[in-house]
């Protein structure tokens, strides 16, 4: 199998500050870790474009991109405390954005059986009226967008230690895009409880499984396949889109989650089997240990690409495990 590998350079031109914990080191580090792996061989080079105005404007208000713009063009700045832009950031993010739509413009085309966009900045916590937690727009939301509007049924997976609450705002009302996220619970920035369903025609079509401190792969495992899984086979989806964070490994410095690399490969190869070859697209989100993150995406891309990496094995015995259950409950 064979996986568009779709980064470029300017993602790197970014620069968010020494200290800055989203840095162009991750972007490095992931290329690293995929090459340790001996992935060379499945990807197939592409490249991104650069979303378009109306693209954006397809999730986001018109005042995010102006704020982005009038930053970026002013040298840089800070759009809260967290979410850092230097000059060179608009281009950056708008290629982020458009990875996706070049995804699918190549998976359309049969170029390859599944996409990784290597991209950054992140972006699953864009909402549609405001830039924040690293992020400035949002890529897999955008990438979601345009496959629903074309009639796709589209399945969003968001495994980052972190809840995607710009996904979540972006499709609360929408039933047909599906939103999961696992994510340590309290924590930043404060959403993604268990009730939290969508509304509207969306009802039941968002699903969070919050997770404790220290919770381990066996308890995001349970929560698939006795929470998640009957969901999403009621669902249908045509197109699954993945957003790839893999701050939730033990290393990571910014969280307090328990897993591992193995764990990750689990996740990826139980989640895209729910939509076939040809229609899997990956975004790179968090991950802030250095080595961790290039061990975890490895994995993950080994698994789009039907082969498996595997530094280290998957984890279990932490705490978690009822979360599945109170999931599965709600769900039923």
């Amino acid at each position: 199998m064979s996986v568009l590998w779709i980064t470029d350079e300017r993602f790197l031109d970014h620069d968010t500050g020494r200290s800055h914990p989203e840095r162009s080191a991750r972007l490095r580090a992931v290329i690293d870790g995929v090459q340790r792996a001996g992935l060379d061989d499945a990807l197939v080079p592409t490249e991104p474009r650069l979303a378009t105005d109306a693209e954006l404007l397809a999730v986001h208000d018109s005042s995010v991109l102006d704020s982005v713009q009038r930053m970026a063009q002013g040298g840089g700045g800070r759009l809260d405390p967290d979410t850092v832009l230097s000059g060179e950031s608009e281009v950056a993010a708008r290629l982020a954005a458009g990875a996706g739509l070049a995804a699918v413009e190549a998976l359309d085309a049969n170029a390859a059986d599944a996409a990784f966009c290597a991209v950054r900045p992140p972006g699953h916590h864009a909402t549609p009226a405001r830039s924040m937690g690293f992020c400035l727009f949002n890529s897999a939301a955008m990438c979601a967008q345009a496959l629903a509007d074309r009639g796709e049924r589209v399945l969003v997976v968001d495994y980052d230690a972190h809840h995607g609450n710009g996904t979540q705002d972006v499709f609360w009302e929408d039933n047909r895009v599906m939103y999961v996220s696992w994510h340590q619970y309290p924590f930043y920035p404060g959403t993604g409880g268990l009730r939290e369903r969508g509304a509207g025609a969306g009802l039941g079509t968002t699903i969070n499984l919050p997770m404790p401190m220290g919770a381990t792969g066996d308890a995001y495992r349970r929560g698939w396949e006795e929470a998640v899984l009957p969901a999403v086979e009621d669902f249908e989806p045509d197109w699954l889109v993945l957003s790839a964070g893999f701050d939730a490994h033990r290393a990571d410095p910014l969280t307090n989650l328990g897993l591992a690399a193995g764990d990750f490969a689990d996740l990826t190869e139980a989640i895209i089997q729910v939509v076939s070859s040809g229609r899997r697209i990956a975004f790179l989100e968090g991950g802030y240990d250095l080595d961790a993150l290039a061990d975890c995406a490895a994995a993950a891309v080994a698994v789009l690409a039907g082969t498996q990496w595997r530094p280290e094995p998957a984890t279990s015995g932490g705490p978690g495990v009822e979360v599945a259950a109170a999931a599965a409950a709600l769900l039923s």
